[in-house]
């Protein structure tokens, strides 16, 4: 992916309006992004890698720096999105953020504890471009981009 695909924020301080994207998978950090980008060029995502590290960000910014957008990957490393959603639903500044949980199971399991935790919505993860596009999609309608 070249830089005119995606802008993916890497700095501690994210722009006002932005998507976390809590995602291990570079290839699903890199489709989605350009998707994304695809649709709305003006779109910033700020990529964590590991489940550990999305509460200690959020902490670490003031309240007009959260996210527009929260995308959970299930699968994470040292924190599954489930335990993330759980944690943010405990504390009224995450509340109002809607929060996405995207899994390769499509575990009817899953998507209702995601759900009944707070999630705005459970996706399975694509397995074509055109997939990534669709979901690219409703993650513009999410933020009423549309």
């Amino acid at each position: 992916m070249n830089s005119n695909q995606a802008h993916v924020v890497k700095n501690k301080t994210p722009s006002k309006e932005y998507i976390l994207l809590a995602e291990d998978d570079i290839d699903d950090v890199e489709f989605l992004t350009g998707s994304l980008q695809n649709l709305d060029e003006g779109l910033k995502l700020h990529v964590i890698s590991s489940g550990d590290k999305v509460i200690p960000f959020f902490e670490a910014l003031a309240d007009d720096q959260l996210p527009s957008l929260i995308i959970l990957d299930y699968n994470l490393p040292a924190m599954n999105g489930y335990q993330i959603l759980t944690l943010l639903a405990e504390k009224e500044r995450y509340r109002g953020i809607p929060k996405i949980i995207w899994s390769t199971s499509n575990s009817s399991f899953f998507e209702k504890e995601c759900l009944a935790i707070g999630a705005s919505g459970y996706f399975v993860k694509p397995v074509d471009l055109s997939g990534y596009e669709s979901f690219a999609k409703t993650i513009i309608e999410f933020l009423g981009r549309v």
